[in-house]
């Protein structure tokens, strides 16, 4: 079940309010009151929200002025055992007890909206790789790229800055996928010029066999369903899964599609000739 844990600070003033909101909302579970548990002067509520309706329960607590004379801590809750929890969850449409927080989103953007050397590094990356993978007629390296790439967080953040008419997250993001692209082309290029002129390219690429780079500078209707495909896991996942799941793609790479690929490309080449 998928479940909010609130723990909110506040004056006394504000408890009575407080408890007031929550006790009037039946997907509140397990409301608990700490009177006088803060220094100097402070009560402290703790509660448990079916997910589908925190979005409400934070706005309801925010309008009271919670976060400003206190302060709320919002937790994902892992594990609950509760009848009463399971009952309100299969009561509730499936879309609303697993809509997520709004709040969190947000905040999740707004911490990837940085951009450490690290970023540009991987945009590097992430051009190197898709580089070789269109050389070795690769499409798997060629998913590794766009797993490494970071530009989805820098748009990501791009598009809440519009949202928020927040110039400066804007401007930064922008900035930021400006030179990393153009450090990854200039670099790639280097990359790709060294590469050729060591005769390190594949013999299928050498024959002007190419399907992945036809793929790639011929977009077509099919481009655009993969590339709205690739969206949606990539904006739930979390750096450290995407590096590890590239390294996996390239292991995997490395043993078998690259060579079964440019086989049967040769073998169709040869077959064209006759």
């Amino acid at each position: 079940m998928d479940l909010i844990h609130f723990r909110m600070v506040m004056p006394p003033a504000l408890t009575e309010r407080a408890v007031d909101l929550l006790t009037s909302n039946d997907r509140v579970l397990n409301l608990v009151v700490v009177k006088s548990a803060h220094v100097p002067d402070g009560d402290v509520l703790e509660c448990d929200v079916v997910k589908g309706a925190a979005n409400g329960v934070l706005d309801g607590l925010r309008k009271l002025g919670i976060d400003r004379a206190g302060a709320i801590a919002v937790d994902d809750v892992d594990l609950m055992f509760s009848h009463r929890a399971q009952q309100i969850e299969d009561d509730q449409p499936s879309a609303l007890v697993h809509a997520p927080l709004w709040a969190a989103v947000e905040a999740h953007i707004r911490a990837a909206g940085t951009y450490p050397p690290s970023f540009y590094l991987f945009l590097v990356i992430a051009g190197l790789i898709g580089s070789v993978g269109i050389m070795t007629n690769s499409q798997i390296l060629i998913v590794a790229a766009m797993v490494v790439g970071p530009e989805y967080n820098a748009i990501t953040s791009i598009a809440l800055g519009l949202d928020r008419r927040h110039r400066r997250r804007v401007w930064e993001g922008t900035r930021a996928l400006t030179t990393g692209f153009l450090l990854a082309i200039a670099i790639t290029l280097v990359f790709a010029l060294l590469a050729r002129a060591a005769d390190l390219q594949s013999t299928a690429f050498d024959l002007g066999l190419r399907p992945v780079s036809h793929l790639i500078d011929t977009p077509d209707a099919f481009s655009v369903v993969v590339a709205a495909a690739s969206v949606a896991p990539r904006g739930s996942s979390c750096r450290r899964t995407a590096a590890a799941l590239a390294i996996r793609a390239c292991h995997t790479d490395r043993q078998a599609p690259r060579d079964v690929t440019a086989r049967d490309l040769l073998r169709r080449a040869a077959t064209r000739r006759r």
